[in-house]
């Protein structure tokens, strides 16, 4: 089989890159009989499916797809765990896994990767039971090496991070690193060139991903439109009206064109909605509920805006909102070594967090975003009114950390409010 190569290959591991999922992708494997990696292009699924299998099927080929379709078995047969990378492309390869996994006993058979989601008619079951589902994201900071990673996030719910570390990052870094992005593939590009990737994957989004994913042909230019408004609208909870006016100055696009095409876009993963955050099922707090709308990667969101980074330079409020989405990719990188997830709180008061963190178990922590440190009393202020006005209807949190792009070190305030640089955090 010409699109099927046999592994381990000891190039690719010697060149792999550790990811932060590669701790949960081994325990899975051993738990489930399958893993399924999901997320944005070039994020560096196929490279974590390579490294964690043992054999390997490459479905995103013509003649890969021809062999999966006349005979998925084969497709399926090699050494374990075996990864079917792009598999969406032929669905039946999920129906057909499934059922090998029911009558097996077996654990870590497949790793399935992909970048879209199908048509939810294309496969008969959910593969609940038998298949984890991991969502890989474009590298964190600590990832890419711009992070030193001394203040843990996991160490920040269990008490035991040291909150004392040199920062090396100022405003200049901060949107450098926004707009050169989390990809892979550019980590060892010239910074020039670094910078095509971002812009190359939004061209790819105009003229082909949107319309492949499902097979309905979208007009480029209105992708491109509401591409645009989301990139002006990165961070906040906009809703879908005010998208639909933003994107009708030209010509006028409906409310159920920009739900359609904003489904697309969930479906491959360009798109992820941080979802507001409710303390407990008891809690009397009228909360919003409207999502906050990131880019998989900031970089995507200045791309998007033809921008470069002289521009986002010299508009700090522009840059404040990219930052803020960098670090909920950060954040939602990390989290996801333990299973957690990253949303946000805001209630009837106005009183709004950035980001909290939430473990398996019920512990949270708080996130305040800001560029400047000089930002962080009035950022530690909004963390601790959130912490005494939930106090009476759930755990304390497991910290209050002020997420900021300058300041010279990570330390502790006497109030006990973390005051973190983004190239101090790690997982």
């Amino acid at each position: 089989m010409k699109d099927v190569r046999e592994i381990p290959d000891e190039e690719i591991r010697k060149l792999y890159r550790p990811r932060v999922v590669d701790s949960r992708v081994s325990r899975l494997l051993r738990i489930s009989g399958g893993v399924q990696i999901t997320g944005c292009k070039w994020c560096g699924k196929s490279w974590t499916g390579v490294y964690h299998s043992k054999s390997s099927a490459f479905i995103g080929t013509e003649s890969g797809r021809r062999i999966a379709e006349m005979d998925p078995e084969l497709v399926l047969r090699g050494k374990e765990p075996r990864l079917i990378d792009e598999w969406q492309d032929v669905p039946n390869l999920w129906d057909v896994a499934r059922m090998n996994i029911d009558f097996s006993t077996r654990k870590g058979m497949y790793i399935f990767a992909g970048s879209s989601v199908p048509p939810e008619d294309s496969t008969s079951h959910t593969g609940t039971g038998r298949f984890a589902a991991i969502m890989m994201r474009p590298m964190s900071l600590f990832e890419s090496g711009d992070s030193n990673g001394s203040v843990s996030l996991s160490g920040l719910f269990d008490g035991t991070a040291s909150v004392s570390s040199l920062s090396e990052m100022n405003y200049e870094t901060a949107v450098d690193l926004i707009c050169r992005g989390g990809w892979p593939a550019g980590m060892d590009m010239d910074r020039n060139d670094a910078l095509e990737i971002p812009r190359l994957y939004s061209e790819s989004l105009i003229n082909s991903d949107m319309s492949r994913v499902d097979g309905v042909k979208r007009n480029p230019v209105t992708v491109r439109n509401l591409l645009r408004s989301l990139a002006r609208n990165n961070a906040t909870t906009a809703k879908i009206p005010v998208l639909a006016a933003d994107m009708s100055r030209d010509a006028a696009v409906s409310e159920q064109t920009v739900n359609s095409y904003m489904d697309a876009l969930k479906r491959i993963f360009a798109i992820e909605e941080q979802t507001a955050w409710v303390p407990s099922l008891r809690s009397k707090k009228r909360v919003r509920t409207s999502p906050k709308r990131h880019f998989s990667d900031p970089s995507l969101a200045v791309a998007c805006l033809e921008a470069g980074s002289a521009m986002i330079l010299n508009d700090p409020n522009t840059a404040g909102f990219l930052f803020e989405s960098m670090c909920y990719r950060d954040l939602s990188v990390y989290s996801s070594a333990f299973g957690g997830r990253v949303s946000y709180y805001c209630d009837d008061s106005d009183l709004e967090v950035d980001s909290i963190v939430e473990y398996g178990d019920g512990r949270w922590g708080a996130v305040e975003v800001k560029m400047g440190y000089k930002e962080a009393d009035k950022a530690a202020a909004n963390l601790l009114r959130l912490k005494n006005k939930l106090a009476a209807e759930t755990i304390a949190p497991s910290f209050l950390m002020v997420l900021c792009a300058t300041g010279g070190a990570a330390y502790m305030r006497k109030d006990g409010v973390a005051v973190v640089p983004m190239d101090c955090l790690g997982p």
